[in-house]
């Protein structure tokens, strides 16, 4: 057998890899993007359906810090990242009935909604040093960039159903009996994800050699290192981004009354626009560096809430989407290429933990804060424009720690990402997948043999 050609056993591990994410993108496109709305259609009102799409992740975020712990006690990688999807696929299972009865109290939802981002975010960190493992070296980049593509499909296709269906019954005594088929299709999803990660091997690995980095170590960096400045910088955007991102979706179908599809529309709109800029922003990056590139991104998701101030015409609206998928596509490009060339590769996976702690409790921060404004606007019809333009502000004030961060010389590394939810004002959530960028030797280069560049691999990836 040719020495780049992969075993039986790795080519049976990749098949169940792009399988695995595939599933997953469904579940993520055809469930937990119409969470809001379902918040929305039970009548919960427009401050829950706001909050659940932020305050629930500092669950998963939480628990993710405990899985070192999981895993320890596990003795396997293998076995913690299948328990935890499928506890994530199980939580599909209340609200299902909670969509077929009609009843679903607002602690309820949102405990539910915990349970589904602990379990899915405490897979991340295991998963990542798992499939590490499991794809040579050689082949990593190309196959990260080709399993990217298909999730893509699978999550604009299942996002793009939903939106035909619940449009489609629309006006109807059963929109909220449809939630129940969005979510049990989501959750059978998961459940074949889970199966497809059953099917994988496992290798032995010592994790052990890896330091670890708290979060409260990590906050004690900023501005003294150059891994802490941009931590704090991208804190710093987090906050004020989330007090108006949350509550795009019951802006849309509340104060807008937008259809369904129309609010599906939107979304997908700037998620295509990311994935159509991103060979363009990593040839941007190759050539004029990543600080320039978060420049350019910082300054740009600097306005997007305050556009849609302007105009609620649909067709406007499409286009701040198509802006603000680029912005957000130059923002996250950069910020990851970043990342990977100012943290130590002993301490990389730690310190993404760590930030992931850290960026959930800046969600949740900025959430309460736009909770609190809509709640206190309310009454006088103006608390969406006060919160959209509130957090532009605050998005501007965030130029000033972008200042300090630093211009790394190394050139760019091709990243690949996982989409973990879609959202109205930024088109995908994304992690980047560390083993899409280590090389054997564990140094993080990803270019040996062949590994293919930005343009194919920095796309975001649903697993």
């Amino acid at each position: 057998m040719n020495a780049d050609t992969p075993s039986p056993v790795v080519r049976h591990n990749l098949r169940c890899i792009t399988a695995d994410g595939a599933t997953y993108s469904v579940m993520v496109g055809i469930g937990e993007t119409y969470l809001p709305a379902f918040v929305l259609a039970v009548g919960l009102g427009e401050l829950a359906a706001g909050l659940i799409a932020a305050v629930p992740m500092l669950g998963g975020a939480v628990l993710q810090l405990l899985a070192p712990l999981g895993v320890r006690r596990l003795g396997s990688l293998r076995k913690w990242v299948i328990l935890c999807a499928a506890a994530q696929a199980l939580t599909f299972v209340p609200l299902v009935l909670a969509a077929v009865t009609g009843y679903a109290p607002t602690w309820f939802v949102f405990a539910v909604a915990t349970l589904y981002w602990a379990s899915g975010m405490a897979t991340g960190p295991a998963w990542n040093t798992w499939v590490t493992q499991l794809i040579p070296a050689r082949v990593r980049a190309p196959y990260f960039a080709r399993r990217t593509r298909v999730a893509q499909i699978c999550l604009l296709v299942s996002l793009l159903a939903g939106g035909f269906t619940l449009n489609a019954m629309a006006g109807s005594s059963y929109v909220v009996l449809t939630f129940a088929v969005l979510f049990s299709v989501a959750g059978l999803a998961r459940l074949s994800s889970t199966r497809y990660l059953a099917g994988q091997s496992e290798t032995k690995q010592n994790v052990h050699e890896h330091r670890r980095v708290l979060p409260w170590e990590l906050l004690r960096r900023a501005g003294r290192s150059a891994d802490g400045t941009l931590l704090f910088y991208m804190l710093g955007v987090q906050l004020m981004a989330q007090v108006a991102g949350p509550f795009f979706t019951p802006y849309m179908l509340e104060r807008l009354a937008f259809p369904y599809f129309t609010y599906t529309a939107i979304i997908a709109t700037a998620f295509l626009s990311k994935i159509a800029v991103l060979p363009i922003l990593g040839r941007f990056a190759r050539r004029f560096g990543a600080r320039r590139l978060l420049w350019v991104g910082g300054v740009a998701v600097v306005p997007l809430s305050a556009f849609w101030v302007v105009s609620d015409s649909i067709a406007y609206l499409l286009v701040v989407q198509v802006f603000a998928g680029m912005a957000w596509g130059a923002y996250e490009l950069a910020t990851l290429l970043l990342l990977f060339e100012s943290i130590r590769e002993d301490e990389r996976t730690s310190v993404l933990t760590a930030f992931n702690f850290l960026n959930a409790l800046a969600t949740v921060a900025g959430a309460l804060i736009g909770g609190a404004l809509l709640k206190a606007f309310l009454a006088g019809g103006n608390a969406y424009y006060v919160i959209f333009l509130v957090s532009a502000v605050g998005r501007l004030f965030t130029l000033l720690p972008l200042m300090r961060v630093a211009d790394l010389k190394p050139p760019p590394r091709p990243i690949s990402l996982r989409t973990v939810a879609i959202r109205p004002s930024v088109g995908s959530i994304d992690s980047p997948v560390l083993s899409s960028i280590a090389n054997g030797n564990g140094n993080g280069s990803g270019h040996e043999h062949g590994g293919t560049d930005l343009d194919a691999a920095s796309a975001s990836d649903g697993r």
